[in-house]
């Protein structure tokens, strides 16, 4: 799968490569790197999601954080204004935007996991209302924008490769890299945390230290990526899917970065073919979520008839 990547990558660089070189390939390798980075964060971020849930189903977007990103745009432009934000420093924007995704995410983990991991479906429930809350907060207020306020909502909510200059990029970058290390650091802990919490706590692990950090990892991997691009919330579910077909395996030190490389591959291959081919430059999050959300609902049959 690397290699898939590597071949991609190198594709996405040189397809239709024209003069001036040096400015094309700069700005070709940002996006490559935004591509790689968040793909590969979101896929081993729902690798984690699932086993903290015990439910290949989910994603770590079902607690709220796309509904969070979307109203922390739809404020900004109510309180700032279209061209009120467009003067807000890039940089600024993503930390203060990185920085209230891992708060929120860390408070509703730390209040409703506060004594114990044991219920982390009441967690993953209380995220599920919350999000609909926000997104019902998002549409009073968009509501009360004008027709030209509206359309740059509509414009920054939806996951865009576009707009990631090399400040963010890099900090993004050292950022997730670490976090992902971390979490292929914790697979034996996690393969174990897998088999439920009776049987891990039986076996001598600190189940709820693991669960724990696992979850803090994913707030932070989501919050860097969301902040980056925007949301796309069926790309984990899509990797993780398609890497625990491929490896039918329960080790966490192949799935984690099996199905970061095939988030990254499709995101990677997705844009080369929008960019090169067919000459768009912003549809790939839609076919992504489209995609994505066929797998979930042929994952729901399919557990169905069993």
């Amino acid at each position: 799968m690397a290699g898939v990547l590597a071949v991609l990558s190198a594709l996405f660089l040189l397809w239709g490569l024209r003069g001036p070189y040096g400015f094309i390939l700069e700005l070709r390798g940002g996006k490559l790197a935004a591509l790689i980075c968040v793909g590969a964060a979101t896929g081993a971020a729902t690798v984690l999601f699932q086993t903290v849930a015990m439910n290949r189903l989910l994603t770590p977007g079902i607690v709220g954080f796309d509904a969070l990103f979307v109203l922390m745009q739809t404020l900004l432009v109510a309180a700032l204004g279209g061209v009120g934000l467009a003067q807000v420093p890039d940089a600024l924007r993503f930390v203060v935007e990185t920085g209230v995704l891992m708060a929120a995410a860390m408070a509703l983990f730390g209040v409703l996991l506060r004594r114990d991991a044991a219920d982390v479906t009441r967690m993953i429930l209380t995220g599920v209302i919350l999000g609909v809350l926000l997104r019902g907060l998002s549409e009073m207020v968009q509501r009360m924008l004008d027709p030209a306020e509206f359309s740059v909502v509509q414009q920054a909510v939806v996951a865009s490769f576009n707009r990631v200059d090399g400040g963010q990029m890099a900090v993004a970058g050292a950022f997730l890299a670490l976090a992902m290390g971390l979490a292929l650091r914790m697979a034996p802990a996690l393969d174990v945390a897998g088999l439920g919490r009776a049987t891990a706590r039986g076996l001598g692990l600190n189940h709820d230290r693991v669960v724990m950090r696992a979850l803090l990892l994913i707030a932070a991997m989501v919050s860097v990526s969301t902040a980056l691009v925007g949301p796309i919330t069926f790309l984990g579910l899509l990797a993780a899917s398609v890497a625990r077909q491929i490896c039918d395996t329960h080790r966490h030190a192949v799935l984690i970065p099996a199905s970061a490389l095939i988030g990254a591959v499709i995101l990677v291959a997705g844009q080369a073919v929008f960019e090169r081919l067919l000459g768009m430059q912003s549809a790939l999050a839609v076919v992504v979520e489209f995609f994505g959300g066929l797998v979930f609902l042929a994952l729901v049959l399919r557990k169905v008839r069993t």
